[in-house]
């Protein structure tokens, strides 16, 4: 069903497999009359998160997958597969302490 109101235009999707949201299309928030309650619903987009990721690192060091979730607003899961994709393109790099004690910093 979802998928039909996205095809519609009524409705679109944001993320991948399990991490995939849906949320209102800017012409639903444009007819309310709040044209940045989108902006606010959609979220960043990836290259902004990544930016935010890094400025954080800059300032504060390193990053734990908790800060991520908050700094960003996402879920744990997409906090986790945002920081893999980094890693993978070697923009930071995971430090594991102890299975508790995993954190991010800089490359």
């Amino acid at each position: 069903m979802l998928e039909q109101l996205v095809e519609r235009g009524l409705v679109e999707a944001k993320g991948e497999g399990r991490g995939r949201v849906y949320h209102l299309a800017a012409k639903f928030y444009a007819r309310l009359g709040d044209p940045s309650g989108y902006i606010r619903t959609r979220g960043f987009e990836p290259i902004q998160q990544e930016q935010m990721i890094l400025q954080y690192i800059d300032a504060h060091g390193k990053i734990t997958r908790m800060q991520v979730s908050d700094l960003c607003h996402l879920t744990k899961d997409q906090a986790y597969r945002v920081l893999r994709k980094m890693c993978q393109r070697n923009m930071i790099e995971m430090i594991k302490e102890s299975v508790r004690n995993i954190y991010y910093i800089r490359k």
